[in-house]
């Protein structure tokens, strides 16, 4: 067995432990991050990001110290990855979607088999991806790469109820190819949805409302959605641009006392910004693309500009493959490349 990694997860937060969990998984290498999410109110592991341990290890039957609420260290020595059906709860609100997202890149990076993956918990959360993109931004650009994956919503899970469920399947065999996405194409269309869970449906059409008025030729495509069937309250605003080679989504998320106008403004802002640049990618889509394309072993992207996360997660990635990302000016835009590392 190879010695373990060291990692510090002093400057970053839970991507820098999802990133090395799906990278022990597909490399074999164990390893140990230290000072985890030093730096957050909450330091340590939370319940989310247990989850995310849990399933992982179960995936590959790992060996894991360290694993409970709190906790800065965390060791993961990885077994063999076994496809099949799963299921994990995360027993709050916490994140489906970072769970899948960890778990992803190793069914994708597998010889082969059939994965299947239901998770339950929160599935439009504030500090993560939606299930909406996931399915409507991600994975149609994994597709793209030649994975065979898809994701369904069964159930609608809101902060801080939960009580959402997803599921996840994956044909592994398929390899990825590099994917090269430097310009978004013509604009096609511009909509926006406003999700009411067990509140008025007068919440939405505010917030539809302020974007219908503020974005040209939007108020034709503005719609509601009444969910009923959800265990708590929720709210949730996108807007979803679809451009000729990519389409990106924009989420404001409703809490108690915050005006639904401020709601859709969350949303209109990082649209607006994004819409500014000459970037294919916002700076989410583009943390998730580093790690399939450093798979593929080749690709570029444009984003509107280097994050933290994107940071941090470029260099869990190169401690663990034999690649190196480049990070590059372009107009109005940052380009990034991945490529093999030299030597």
């Amino acid at each position: 067995m190879s010695s373990p990694l060291t990692l510090d997860g002093r400057h970053g937060g839970g991507q820098i432990l999802r990133s090395a969990l799906s990278l022990a998984m597909i490399t074999g290498r164990p390893f140990e991050l230290g000072a985890i999410r030093a730096q957050r109110p909450k330091p340590g592991l939370m319940r989310q990001h247990l989850a995310a341990v849990t399933a992982a290890a179960t995936l590959c039957d790992a060996v894991v110290e360290g694993a409970e609420p709190g906790s800065s260290a965390l060791r993961f020595v990885p077994g063999a990855l076994r496809s099949g059906d799963f299921r994990f709860a995360i027993g709050s609100a916490g994140s489906t979607t970072l769970v899948l997202q960890t778990l992803l890149p190793a069914m994708l990076a597998a010889p082969a088999g059939r994965f299947c993956i239901e998770v339950s918990g929160g599935t439009h959360n504030p500090l993560a991806p939606s299930a909406d993109f996931l399915q409507h931004c991600f994975l149609p650009l994994l597709r793209r790469m030649g994975a065979a994956v898809t994701l369904e919503l069964l159930r609608h899970g809101f902060h801080p109820a939960g009580g959402g469920q997803v599921r996840l399947q994956v044909e592994a065999g398929h390899g990825l190819q590099g994917l090269v996405l430097e310009e978004r194409g013509a604009l096609l269309q511009t909509r926006a949805r406003a999700l009411v869970a067990n509140l008025p449906s007068a919440i939405g059409k505010r917030e539809l409302q302020v974007l219908g008025e503020a974005v040209e030729g939007l108020q034709d495509h503005c719609k509601v959605i009444a969910l009923s069937d959800c265990d708590g309250p929720g709210n949730l605003v996108e807007l979803h641009v679809t451009h000729a080679h990519v389409d990106e989504l924009f989420c404001g998320h409703g809490a108690k006392s915050r005006p639904a106008e401020q709601v859709a403004l969350d949303a209109l802002g990082p649209m607006q910004r994004y819409l500014q640049s000459n970037a294919a990618v916002g700076e989410h889509l583009a943390d998730q693309l580093m790690l399939p394309l450093a798979l593929a072993g080749a690709g570029r992207f444009t984003t509107t500009q280097l994050s933290p996360h994107m940071a941090s997660n470029a260099e869990v990635i190169e401690a663990f493959l034999p690649v190196r990302f480049g990070f590059s000016p372009a107009p109005q835009a940052l380009r990034v490349e991945v490529m093999a590392a030299p030597g």
